[in-house]
C-alpha cells in the first residue's frame, strides 16, 4: 500500500466553500435596496411637483397679466444688433477729452472699469454722451436697452399696437 504524505493530501482535497450567507444578511441589504429606492422616488417626486408649480406660475401670469405688462417687458429687453451698430464710436485721445462735455468727461469705463488708452475705440450714447468701450457697451445693450450710468433708455418706446401685431 501506497504511503499518502501529509502534502499530497492537502493538494487533493477542494479549498474550503464560504459559508452561505445568512438570511438576516440578505434581509438587511433587501431593505438598504427599497429604501434607497424609496427615497430616488421621493426626490424625483418633489423635482416633478416643483417644475409643475412652476410651469403653472408661468402660464398663469401669461394668461392674467396685462398687455402693457408685457410690452414693457419686451421693451426693456435690448437693442438689436442693427441699432448697436448704429450708435457713434470714437477714438480715445487725451486732447479730445477736455473738449468733451462735463457728463462724458470720465477718464474710464464703467463697464470694465479701466481707464482709456489712447488709441481705444469708445461707443458714444447719443441721448447722455456717456463713453464706453465698444466691446464692453455692445454686450450690455444686447440685453439692455439703457445706458449702464444714468438708465436713460435709449430706444423709442414703440406703440402699444406694434408690441401686440407683434406678438
Amino acid at each position: 500500500m501506497a504511503q499518502i504524505s501529509p502534502s499530497s493530501t492537502l493538494s487533493t482535497q477542494d479549498p474550503p466553500q464560504p459559508l452561505p450567507p445568512s438570511p438576516s444578511a440578505s434581509i438587511d441589504f433587501n431593505i438598504m435596496v427599497i429604501i434607497a429606492a424609496m427615497l430616488c422616488a421621493l426626490i424625483c417626486a418633489l423635482g416633478l411637483n416643483s417644475m409643475l408649480h412652476c410651469v403653472f406660475q408661468c402660464t398663469n401670469r401669461a394668461i392674467t397679466e396685462t398687455v402693457e405688462w408685457v410690452a414693457s417687458r419686451r421693451h426693456n429687453s435690448g437693442l438689436n444688433k442693427k441699432e448697436i451698430v448704429a450708435l457713434p464710436t470714437s477714438t480715445y485721445s487725451d486732447e479730445t477729452c477736455s473738449s468733451l462735455p462735463s457728463s462724458a468727461s470720465a477718464s474710464g469705463c464703467v463697464i470694465c472699469l479701466t481707464d482709456f488708452a489712447d488709441g481705444d475705440k469708445l461707443r458714444v450714447l447719443p441721448k447722455c454722451n456717456h463713453r464706453f468701450h465698444v466691446v464692453c457697451i455692445d454686450k450690455w445693450l444686447i440685453s439692455h436697452s439703457s445706458c449702464p450710468t444714468c438708465r436713460l433708455r435709449l430706444n423709442s418706446v414703440p406703440s402699444l399696437d406694434q408690441i401686440v401685431t407683434s406678438l
